[in-house]
């Protein structure tokens, strides 16, 4: 299990090496598209200039969601994470749709750069510079499984086709087809677009509170029928708070056993369902049984 603070510092020095590959990746391919006149290669680091944008916003707001609960965040700050995601999501299909104008615009006005080997070079560094944060960016999230995090490894991984998409231009150049460049230039944009639209999608849902899949609501349901005490379960609302799961239900149990007792339950109940996976809190209200204190809710049993 790893601790919050283990969980901050991975995060950082993901964070950390999502802005560094990319100032790498800017550098090299800028300066060799600038020296042989190769739009796509400047075209490809200005993506990863949007690309380095993100991760700084990532690493100075997403550290934040870390922070322990405050007097102006009384419920912790489980919702900039998403926040940041939701950003970079935004900047994605933004770059996506650039690239896209890019594109048509190079079927257009064709103007091939002179063929040489240290642009497919430099395209080579650029893919394996990106293949490697993005390798140790998923590696670090196994533990940490942070949304911003999972938005940076796939505007990695967007880096890595947009590459792929000026090799193939550049070497149309080579083979006299110059068209090849404008045309993989859209196909990567339009897969850049749509991966950027479902980021923001998911992010919006955390950031609205929207409910979990049926699966999640009858898992709490099932863990919470299991204990031996419970005689029903109503009124339960599970709901994203950030990227993990709030939960409030009310729980029948015998109305006439111990008050020391029922609270006890109550305490065990609870601690079941923040066991559960992506359960963040959880507030259990105790009833007697038998009193008929149910809402209309296709949950209650």
């Amino acid at each position: 299990m790893v601790d919050v603070e283990d969980e901050r510092r991975g995060f950082m020095r993901a964070s950390w090496v999502n802005v560094l590959g990319n100032v790498v990746k800017i550098v090299v391919e800028g300066a060799a598209g600038l020296a042989f006149g190769s739009v796509a290669l400047v075209a490809d680091a200005a993506h990863s200039l949007a690309d380095l944008v993100a991760s700084v916003v990532v690493l100075i707001w997403g550290r934040s969601s870390y922070d322990e609960p405050d007097d102006t965040h009384p419920h912790g700050h489980d919702r900039i994470e998403p926040l940041t995601a939701l950003f970079v999501g935004a900047v994605i299909a933004l770059l996506g749709l650039l690239l896209l104008s890019e594109s048509v615009q190079g079927l257009v006005e064709q103007d091939p750069p002179d063929a040489n080997l240290l642009l497919l070079g430099a395209l080579a560094f650029a893919i394996v510079d990106m293949y490697l944060v993005y390798r140790y960016t998923t590696l670090v999230n196994e533990d940490v499984n942070s949304t911003a995090l999972r938005a940076l490894a796939a505007d990695c991984l967007n880096d890595i086709y947009t590459s792929f998409a000026a090799v193939v231009g550049v070497a149309g150049v080579w083979f006299g087809q110059p068209i090849l460049d404008p045309l993989a230039g859209a196909l990567v944009s339009l897969l850049v677009v749509y991966q950027g639209v479902e980021i923001g999608r998911e992010n919006v849902d955390y950031l609205t509170g929207a409910a979990p899949d049926p699966e999640k609501r009858m898992t709490i349901i099932e863990t919470l029928r299991t204990h031996p005490e419970v005689r029903g379960v109503h009124d339960l609302t599970v709901f994203y708070d950030g990227t993990v799961l709030e939960v409030e239900v009310h729980v029948e149990v015998d109305g006439d056993m111990p008050f020391r007792q029922a609270h006890d339950i109550e305490s065990d109940l609870v601690e079941r369902l923040r066991e559960l996976e992506n359960v963040g809190d959880a507030h259990v209200h105790l009833d007697p049984s038998g009193i008929g204190e149910w809402k209309d809710c296709p949950d209650n049993r």
